[in-house]
């Protein structure tokens, strides 16, 4: 058992009084929208599910995910709302907080594989959790409606491969309810159970592009 799931598995199921619950909010600057596409999302906010099994451990938590163009905010807690870890991305680099202590790095990726022995690929997921796919993803299966059922990244020896397993609407937009990635004995399962697209204030509103009800996600 690698240290993120002693650490999880702690946070589970023992209560830990010198931590305080979490509650997220994406920066001030930003008002929720209601788009026709995902693509037309300046930034968003999602909340969900996060199920993680590899070879040695399997664990799930509840998922926070902000993302905007320059930055990725993406906070893991337990059912009770204590954050077990919390990666920040910007152009500054990338800063994990995990059981009271802080790491940096100039790569997130390599710096989440480092210190809990599991990785994400942070760089594509945005595009997958909203139902596209890189320049360089490889489509494999398409649906009736042509949204993606399964791709995978263009790499010549174990690329990460995505399953969109089902479909919802929110804010406005169509998007996947649930998908599976996968790379070698890493699977992640990500569940959306809530997506917001989000618009800066004084921004212009264009074409397939309303304001929305005020509001924010929180864990």
């Amino acid at each position: 058992m690698n240290h993120f799931t002693k650490t999880a598995s702690i946070f589970f199921f023992a209560m830990c009084i010198l931590l305080q619950a979490c509650s997220t909010r994406p920066p001030q600057d930003l008002v929720n929208v209601n788009v026709n596409h995902v693509s037309l999302a300046y930034a968003w906010e999602m909340q969900g599910k996060l199920a993680v099994r590899t070879e040695q451990d399997k664990f799930s938590t509840n998922l926070y995910w902000l993302h905007t163009p320059t930055r990725d905010r993406i906070t893991l807690t337990t059912m009770l709302g204590t954050t077990v870890l919390s990666l920040t991305r910007d152009p500054s680099g990338s800063t994990l907080q995990l059981d009271g202590n802080t790491y940096q790095d100039s790569d997130p990726q390599r710096l989440l594989a480092r210190l809990t022995g599991w990785s994400i690929p942070i760089d594509t997921l945005p595009l997958w959790i909203t139902g596209q796919v890189s320049a360089t993803d490889v489509v494999t299966k398409r649906d009736d409606a042509q949204r993606p059922i399964s791709a995978h990244t263009h790499a010549a020896t174990s690329p990460w491969q995505v399953q969109f397993k089902s479909w919802q609407q929110q804010s406005g937009a169509e998007l996947p309810r649930l998908l599976d990635v996968n790379k070698d004995s890493i699977r992640l399962k990500i569940q959306v159970s809530q997506w917001q697209a989000l618009a800066p204030k004084d921004n212009q509103i264009t074409n397939g592009v309303a304001i929305a009800t005020e509001g924010t996600l929180s864990e």
